[in-house]
């Protein structure tokens, strides 16, 4: 209970808190580099000579590849490891913006597409990294940071591209800056102090009442499976147990040896080996009781979009209010909510680090928060609404990934994240889709509806929490009733 008191992030080793400091830097960096480019993306297409409807189709092309490869990126990661899988993506997105430099047609503008659309899948293994790193206590306030210094690049992006583009060839001096710096990013990832992350003391998703609980009720079976094991099925056997939710300790003692470095599997091992610990992975998170979470997630994930989907033009036809000013109104909007992220660790601490709780208040509150723009009579009530959505909304990302991770295991952190991206993807996708209906009634349609997928949201939770509490009160029973027979 005293170090729980403590300053969360003095708990954390000097030598791992400068690990975690450097991923900030490749966070912010990256969605820097990619937020240039993104505004300027279709007017691009639309100079190649592309259709309306061509635009369109090649716009979606990279959130299907998303969809589809978030998740086995995301388990590759378990299994090679986090620097060589972060290295891979970083280097092939790096040759996907730098072909985009390159794209005076729309055959090269759909090719440059296609490695960042399979592998622009950096930040989530950057956050399953992080993961690694801390503590289950520690790991809201490291993801919130995280997501704060993300954010701030993802506003700077814009304006730097901006200005690029007022000069002659700006959409290709931008694109080919935005490959230097996933280039830099590289390097900045292959001079991480990993050898700092491996030591053994610095085991730190270990728990300590699980390690009390398991004295000697999994001695023997660590020892055996430490001589034993050969260097590959049994891990993988391991980390599917985590995922279900058993985390047994001896797989977590081992984390440091392989998961952040050489992973499971090596690199240069045969694909097809590579291939089966992936698709182990995936099946047991498939199979795994998670399903509310990834349910409360979609809801959320389109509710959100919703709210945004026609945003400018709502604005101007409710309240004949003009582009510059719905402009400035979205910057103060994301700059929120780039703060926002360091209100993470705070809240969970008054929370109790009672995240199921902190997710369904942050759920109600975004709920009413739509409700209130769809309703809004004003452009004073639009702006207290996007004043407290952007805290809302960011604190419950950050609830449901630790929820997931908790729930999943840290094992199979990369799998669950990469997982967690594909039901976002399948949000962008469906989004504009309801979007385009709702608006054919009403400007209001759009975040009407998203109120009543927030409903289902807080309905579904309101169903689910007590189970999850309740199954945790199981388990730290049968903990304490382990330790007491060990003492």
């Amino acid at each position: 209970m005293n170090n729980a008191k403590c300053s969360i992030l003095n708990q954390i080793p000097r030598r791992r808190k400068r690990i975690i400091q450097c991923v900030y830097v490749v966070g912010f960096m990256d969605l820097f580099g990619v937020s240039m480019i993104i505004p300027l993306l279709s007017h691009h297409v639309k100079a190649l000579g592309a259709s309306p409807t061509v635009a369109g189709l090649v716009g979606s092309t990279y959130g299907i590849l998303q969809l589809f490869s978030s998740t086995i990126v995301g388990s590759w990661s378990d299994v090679v490891g986090r620097r060589y899988s972060m290295l891979t993506c970083l280097l092939l997105s790096a040759l996907g913006y730098g072909l985009l430099g390159m794209s005076t047609s729309i055959g090269l503008f759909v090719l440059a597409r296609i490695p960042v659309g399979l592998f622009k899948h950096s930040l989530s293994i950057c956050r399953a990294l992080l993961s690694d790193l801390v503590s289950e206590a520690e790991r809201p306030l490291v993801m919130g940071h995280f997501n704060a210094a993300s954010s701030v690049g993802f506003i700077l992006g814009p304006v730097v591209g901006g200005y690029l583009t007022e000069h002659e060839g700006g959409f290709y001096t931008s694109s080919f800056t935005c490959a230097a710096i996933f280039l830099l990013n590289t390097g900045l990832v292959w001079l991480l102090p990993w050898s700092d992350a491996l030591t053994p003391q610095a085991n730190a998703n270990y728990n300590s009442n699980a390690s009390k609980a398991s004295c000697h009720v999994n001695d023997n079976h660590v020892t055996s499976t430490q001589q034993n094991s050969s260097h590959g099925n049994n891990h993988t056997t391991a980390s599917g147990a985590a995922v279900t939710g058993s985390g047994a300790p001896e797989t977590n003692q081992r984390v440091w040896s392989w998961d952040l470095d050489w992973g499971e599997v090596s690199l240069l091992q045969p694909a097809w080996r590579q291939l089966s610990s992936v698709g182990s992975k995936i099946r047991t998170v498939a199979s795994s009781d998670m399903w509310d979470l990834f349910l409360v997630r979609l809801l959320m994930a389109i509710a959100i979009m919703l709210y945004y989907s026609n945003f400018s033009l709502a604005m101007e036809e409710r309240f004949m209010l003009k582009p510059k000013a719905t402009g400035y109104l979205i910057s103060y909007s994301s700059t929120l909510g780039a703060l926002a992220g360091c209100l993470v660790g705070p809240v969970t601490k008054l929370y109790g680090n009672d995240m199921p709780a902190l997710l369904l208040h942050s759920t109600v509150l975004t709920c009413c928060l739509i409700l209130l723009y769809a309703m809004a009579p004003s452009v004073w009530h639009v702006l207290l609404s996007s004043t407290f959505f952007a805290i809302s909304t960011t604190i419950g990302r950050t609830c449901i990934t630790d929820l997931e991770l908790q729930k999943g295991g840290a094992h199979a952190s990369g799998t669950l994240i990469g997982a967690g991206q594909s039901v976002t993807a399948v949000g962008r996708v469906l989004a504009p889709l309801l979007s385009g209906l709702a608006q054919e009634f009403s400007p209001c349609g759009p975040p009407s509806l998203g109120v009543g997928l927030a409903l289902a949201a807080v309905a579904l939770l309101l169903v689910r929490v007590p189970k999850w509490d309740g199954r945790g009160k199981r388990k730290e029973a049968k903990l304490g009733k382990t330790h007491r027979e060990c003492e």
